[in-house]
């Protein structure tokens, strides 16, 4: 019998994308629970005690998903932060898997803590249909690029 592959599963679905509004943002409790989560990681890894992955992860994918919108059109990175703020949390990840503290600089902080700003001003009025598009293509770029597939930070992922 041959095994299978466990495909990964995913959060958000091509059918979750069009049932989202084309025109209203996401609905204002799921923007404060992303956010609350996003800034909760934020001040975990700048001052708490124990910042995890957990933490790191939130903060990490927030700067995706503002990748991700720069990839898709619909912001733009012209200070260049967004390969400042990766490259900081990169860091600050394998600090922590060396068995060092996770932490950011204090310049890093200032780089994660603006793109994270930016990202909280885009929620706020983005339609609902572009950010869980976003979030889709998200997830599936990271998976490639776990799965190590080299992709450029404004390649293309195909939808899935």
């Amino acid at each position: 019998m041959a095994k299978h592959k466990k495909q990964p599963k995913f959060r958000y679905t091509l059918i979750d994308e069009m049932c989202a509004s084309p025109t209203e943002p996401l609905p204002e409790a799921w923007q404060r629970t992303e956010l609350t989560a996003m800034w909760d990681g934020l001040a975990q890894i700048e001052c708490g005690q124990h910042p995890d992955k957990f933490d790191w992860g939130i903060v990490t994918d927030c700067i995706n998903f503002s990748i991700q919108l720069t990839r898709m059109g619909e912001t733009q990175d012209l200070d260049g932060l967004l390969d400042d703020a990766m490259q900081v949390v990169g860091q600050a990840g394998h600090r922590y898997k060396a068995g060092q503290p996770m932490r950011l600089s204090g310049p890093g902080m200032q780089t994660v803590r603006a793109v994270l700003e930016d990202y909280a001003q885009v929620i706020a009025v983005l339609p609902a249909r572009t950010m869980i598009r976003c979030h889709r293509l998200t997830e599936r770029r990271v998976i490639e690029i776990l799965k190590g597939m080299k992709l450029s930070k404004y390649e293309p992922v195909e939808s899935v």
